[in-house]
């Protein structure tokens, strides 16, 4: 694609993972202004990167807005199988799903041209495990607001730096006899890193693209248990391998999580998604952008070189969590809602229930602005207070912000929010950025269940 005039800009979400690392200098090459979402961007060096940093939490609307504000062009590489928070309650797949609503709608409302998305490969005819339908589900909440979206589907990502990558290598080198369990039998097709960066930067804004979806990875299938034997050839080591018939997912989740230092909740959703074949079913965007696929035996390589070529202490850290010191937290749970229903009507029936839900317990006042207090009987200041955000509010979303009490903290950006997603049945209710006044232990000990208590108590009365 023919770039003139000023530099379109391309907005990366996920640059700080080992993909998104190694898109930045590729962007830039292709012509474009690159800027990179991050929780922190005090941790990148503005002198050392291709990318231009802004601070941007992606389970905030609002900052999603003020990250995408100006882009031509966006790239979606967010996954959300780690913790979030220092407590987080909830699925994966219900935080990713308000991290892509989040950016869908930003990149709506900032006139998006084209969204590339890095997916997961789909098996063939086979129910999907959860971290596989989460992918598929990301794929379509992003196209729900009318930005064209291309979809990449890639298996594991050979590259320094990627966790999938990571656990391989680790497992080759750690183990001196490896213990295969049936699904290493699986057949999958990984995808080179340098695979994946050529392709994104040569699709981003190419209308060729637009609705789409592709399947990237190496030339030939292969089982689990020959990328391990290739792996320890490329290594130098001699593994012997015995296979084994059966090794439960919660044994093998413990044997990798143990032999790797992978934390269990990246590990688990992984090995589940290995009980179906993951392989390329379609090459076409390869032909359609000019592409020479990587082997495997060549992704390995590059990848050790690339691992052999950091400076000592400066390899890029694979497994990467919360900062657990922030007392913060984190609560996204999806709850049933009758068909025809807006998240403006939970809202409002959930005031009218929770006086009721709560009572002789608590008393809950709810006044004409919808400003919501929460009391214990007989003490005349307020646990909690929600104010209601009409400025920020629309009928598929409402947002309350939790401006203080006496069980949480002076905060600007705590808040609770109901909404709804055009492709997704249910309503979502998640607590962002929560601060709880209780010394920790007691908190998760007792307010932290209460809230997952009321959230479940309102699931029974929506579906009743």
């Amino acid at each position: 694609m023919g770039l003139k005039g000023a530099r379109p800009r391309v907005v990366v979400a996920g640059a700080s993972g080992f993909v998104g690392r190694a898109l930045g200098p590729a962007l830039v090459a292709r012509g474009f202004e690159a800027v990179a979402l991050t929780r922190n961007p005090g941790r990148h060096e503005a002198g050392s990167s291709p990318y231009r940093w802004v601070e941007c939490e992606l389970y905030s609307m609002l900052d999603a807005e003020r990250g995408l504000r100006g882009a031509d062009y966006a790239v979606y590489l967010v996954h959300s199988m780690m913790p979030s928070a220092r407590l987080t309650q909830g699925s994966f797949r219900d935080m990713d799903l308000v991290c892509a609503d989040n950016f869908a709608r930003a990149a709506k409302a900032a006139g998006v041209k084209h969204i590339l998305y890095l997916s997961g490969l789909l098996p063939e005819g086979a129910d999907m495990s959860e971290h596989l339908a989460s992918r598929f589900e990301v794929e379509q909440v992003l196209a729900a607001r009318g930005v064209p979206v291309t979809s990449l589907r890639a298996g594991l990502v050979i590259g320094a730096g990627g966790s999938s990558y990571q656990m391989l290598v680790r497992l080759v080198r750690r183990l001196p006899a490896m213990v295969c369990p049936k699904w290493t039998n699986t057949l999958t097709q990984p995808v080179a890193l340098d695979d994946v960066v050529e392709i994104i930067s040569k699709a981003v804004g190419d209308e060729r693209l637009f609705g789409r979806s592709f399947d990237i990875g190496v030339p030939e299938a292969m089982t689990y248990r020959e990328m391990m034997a290739q792996t320890a050839r490329l290594l130098g080591v001699k593994r012997p391998m015995f296979g084994v018939p059966v090794l439960s997912p919660r044994l093998s989740r413990l044997w990798v999580s143990l032999v790797t230092g992978a934390p269990r909740e990246l590990v688990a959703p992984l090995l589940v998604s290995l009980q179906h074949a993951l392989v390329v079913h379609d090459r076409a965007i390869y032909d359609l952008l000019d592409v020479e696929p990587v082997p495997f035996d060549e992704a390995v390589r590059r990848a050790l070189a690339a691992e052999r070529g950091h400076e000592k202490g400066k390899t890029p850290r694979a497994f990467v969590g919360a900062d657990r010191e922030s007392p913060e937290v984190r609560s996204v749970q999806r709850l049933p809602l009758p068909e025809g229903r807006s998240a403006l009507w939970a809202a409002e029936r959930y005031m009218r229930w929770l006086p009721r839900a709560l009572w002789p317990f608590l008393r809950v006042e709810v006044d004409h602005e919808r400003c919501c207090r929460f009391y214990f009987r007989g003490i005349g200041r307020p646990l909690l207070v929600l104010r209601f955000a009409p400025d920020r509010s629309q009928p598929d979303r409402q947002l309350f912000y939790i401006i203080g009490g006496l069980l949480s903290r002076e905060s600007e950006r705590g808040r609770f929010e109901m909404r709804t997603v055009p492709t997704c049945e249910g309503l979502i209710c998640a607590i962002h950025e929560f601060r709880p006044r209780l010394p920790w232990p007691v908190y998760v000990a007792t307010q932290a269940w209460v809230h997952l208590w009321v959230m479940s108590s309102f699931g029974r009365h929506l579906a009743a």
